[in-house]
């Protein structure tokens, strides 16, 4: 800041003898310009503040936000197993949710304690919502060994903060026999009641072959959900699958309202990259369906799995029509 000079008068006042009053005008007139430069000053920096906030701002707005979407973990199933934490930690900057592993076992997840994944995801901002595993339909001879895993596997995700535990496959001979696959239903209603006392959804997730077989003239999917229990059995429709095995999502959204509380949001390799999967007329349904949560999985890949996960995050943020349930 420039000091002004001390005016005229002042110099004239050493001829007159006369400084001591000259110099207090000085003081004063040195102050008043003093505070106005530094007002000046303030004023400046507070518009310019204002303006790199209206920037940062604006810069951001047009950043689409992260939307309430969650990552199957065997979409990174290369890495994961090698290295849970770091694995996890990358998911957690991508733009998810959440998570759905798939990686249970003897009473663990990915040989981690439940709680200590719990916590694991939980501080990388993905809470566990929901899990892929189950068991084949049991025979009579092992039938209290695996009720009894069932027990433990649903306290294991109970103890890890699951919603949703959903069993992926069934048997071959379900695809083969009506009554073999009469009798998974009735196994997954009893699943189902096990998981309701335990305040979790037990739901199953296609592949394609569910609707490109028929037995006895009925497309197995369609059986499936005319003999499970709504109250019981949700469905995880995977999006892709069910294109792939010549149905449309939305007929069965329209068919069957309120049964697919998940999705699998898929396609061939990262999510709308292929052209094949219509989902902008998906998302049109998505209320009719009763979808809650959405997960990606990523099962091929045009990239590293992690870049092929990134990008699917951010096509789906960036796509206007894709709203999720908070």
């Amino acid at each position: 800041m420039n000091i002004p000079p001390p005016p005229r008068r002042a110099w004239q006042a050493l001829q007159r003898g006369s400084l001591k009053a000259d110099l207090k005008s000085y003081v004063l007139t040195l102050n008043y310009k003093t505070i106005k430069m530094k007002k000046r000053t303030i004023v400046s920096i507070i518009l310019l503040i204002a303006f790199s906030g209206l920037i940062f701002s604006t810069f951001y707005s047009c950043k689409p936000a992260n939307k309430n979407i969650g990552l199957q973990l065997y979409s990174i199933r290369d890495s994961i197993t090698s290295d849970v934490p770091g694995a996890i930690a990358k998911v957690g900057k991508m733009g998810y949710t959440f998570v759905e592993p798939a990686g249970y076992g003897n009473g663990k997840f990915y040989d981690m304690e439940p709680a200590a994944f719990k916590a694991l995801c939980e501080a990388n901002g993905l809470p566990v919502i929901s899990s892929h595993t189950g068991q084949a339909l049991p025979d009579s001879a092992n039938w209290d060994k695996i009720m009894a895993w069932w027990d433990d596997c649903i306290a294991a995700h109970k103890a890890a903060g699951a919603k949703f535990l959903v069993q992926p496959f069934m048997g071959g001979e379900a695809y083969r026999s009506l009554d073999t696959l009469k009798r998974y239903c009735d196994y997954f209603n009893l699943i189902g009641e096990k998981c309701n006392a335990a305040g979790i959804r037990f739901g199953y997730h296609n592949h394609d072959n569910e609707f490109s077989t028929q037995l006895e003239g009925q497309t197995i999917y369609d059986f499936m959900l005319g003999n499970t229990d709504p109250s019981k059995v949700m469905f995880e429709m995977d999006l892709y699958w069910t294109v792939v095995g010549g149905a449309n999502p939305v007929d069965y959204f329209n068919k069957y309202p309120g049964r697919f509380e998940l999705w699998h949001i898929k396609d061939k390799a990262e999510v709308g990259a292929s052209g094949m999967m219509d989902f902008e007329a998906i998302w049109a349904a998505a209320e009719k369906s009763g979808m809650k949560y959405g997960v990606v999985e990523v099962e091929e890949y045009n990239f590293d799995q992690f870049t092929s996960c990134q990008k699917s995050v951010e096509w789906l943020n960036a796509a206007k029509f894709v709203v999720m349930p908070e």
